[in-house]
């Protein structure tokens, strides 16, 4: 059996399963994968307990999910989408603890979406300038004290695009987790947005291609958002919303989960305040709170002693051909090496080489198309 095949069955598996997808993830999990699935479909009840008669039923037709599956996988090779199954290493691993998590994924995208650092950051779809500034100051903030942090949130109106957009402007990758294939954008008017972010970070969903987005499906994409991140920041909600739903499920999957206070009785800022009223999320009021609450100090002060241009007391060990290329990165930041080559009149697989070695040292960070950033700067 080749990972390719399981991937194929695995995706079958959430065409049969949709009526009673938990029991299909139990088991997926039980029997490892789901081609052992498909192997055992006529006794399937005698090889799991608890496998109700509905969903044995179920599991006896695979003709028809399979021909769609096949049919997905001419789509995603056309289109560069990359399946990734529980089993997968580029499968979010934080999600992958979560006792619903999606046993598929479909990915178009550059960021590891198992980065160092995951942040989910939602709101309402009817954002105000407070909350706008809110994300601004909280992304310029956060890219100082801790740079490789993955900002993750859904494209939706508001909060959501205004995420993406700020993260995209200080140099983060982020993720949009969609309620719908990948064969269009909802909504188109974000279409723009969608396409930087492929090459600095990417587009995740559980659906195939022709899935719509039905209002079913956001509550179940909001489970992938809270799911494979480390905590959750809501910034503006009303009294109900989607937000608190996203919070309500991070919770549920002891994630931490934090609110930007609003002022008394404004609407948008009402399901904020209840939160943090219910101590259902950490009162924040800026990205150095929510770095100190996270306990992510240590990458916060290393940051800001980069920023302060003490990198060579921090890497003592630095050669002169190292320093050649910090001191071009400190003027002109976010080069890409054959702009790094020119410039400093080395080889190219010496500046590959050296490159390489300033990243193990966290001088470094490579971003998509081939470009270096100097942290800190």
């Amino acid at each position: 059996m080749t990972a390719g095949s399981d991937t194929l069955y695995a995706m079958a598996l959430t065409r049969i399963s949709h009526f009673n997808y938990a029991a299909a993830l139990a088991l997926y999990r039980e029997l490892g994968n789901a081609r052992a699935i498909y192997d055992h479909r006529a006794d399937i009840g005698d090889i799991v307990d608890g496998c109700s008669p509905r969903l044995s039923a179920a599991l006896a037709c695979w003709d028809e999910p399979l021909r769609r599956a096949e049919a997905e996988m001419e789509f995603m090779q056309k289109h560069g989408i990359r399946p990734l199954t529980l089993a997968d290493d580029g499968y979010p691993r934080r999600l992958r603890e979560c006792a619903d998590a999606p046993i598929v994924l479909y990915y178009r995208g550059s960021a590891d979406l198992n980065a160092l650092r995951v942040v989910s950051m939602v709101g309402t779809r009817h954002g105000t300038v407070y909350g706008q500034d809110l994300i601004r100051r909280f992304m310029a903030d956060l890219r100082d004290l801790c740079p490789q942090t993955l900002i993750v949130s859904g494209l939706a109106y508001g909060v959501d695009v205004c995420a993406h957009r700020n993260a995209l402007d200080h140099g983060f990758d982020t993720v949009a987790v969609l309620a719908h294939g990948l064969d269009y954008i909802y909504p188109s008017s974000h279409r723009d947005t969608a396409v930087r972010m492929l090459d600095h970070g990417g587009l995740l969903t559980e659906f195939m291609s022709s899935t719509k987005a039905d209002k079913v499906n956001f509550v179940r994409r909001n489970r992938i958002v809270a799911g494979m991140a480390d905590a959750t920041v809501v910034v503006e909600s009303a009294a109900k919303g989607g937000s608190l739903i996203t919070a309500g499920i991070a919770r549920g999957y002891s994630r931490d989960v934090f609110a930007f206070p609003g002022a008394v009785g404004a609407a948008g800022s009402e399901g904020c305040n209840n939160l943090i009223r219910d101590n259902c999320a950490g009162l924040i009021t800026s990205a150095s709170d929510f770095v100190q609450a996270m306990g992510w100090e240590d990458a916060a002060a290393l940051s800001r002693a980069k920023a302060s241009g003490i990198e060579r007391s921090l890497f003592p060990d630095l050669t002169g051909d190292e320093l050649r290329i910090v001191d071009l990165l400190n003027t002109a930041n976010d080069l890409q090496v054959n702009i790094i080559t020119a410039k400093t009149n080395l080889p190219i697989s010496r500046v590959t080489s050296l490159l390489f070695q300033l990243e193990m040292k966290g001088v470094v960070k490579p971003l998509a198309g081939g470009m270096y950033h100097l942290l800190g700067r």
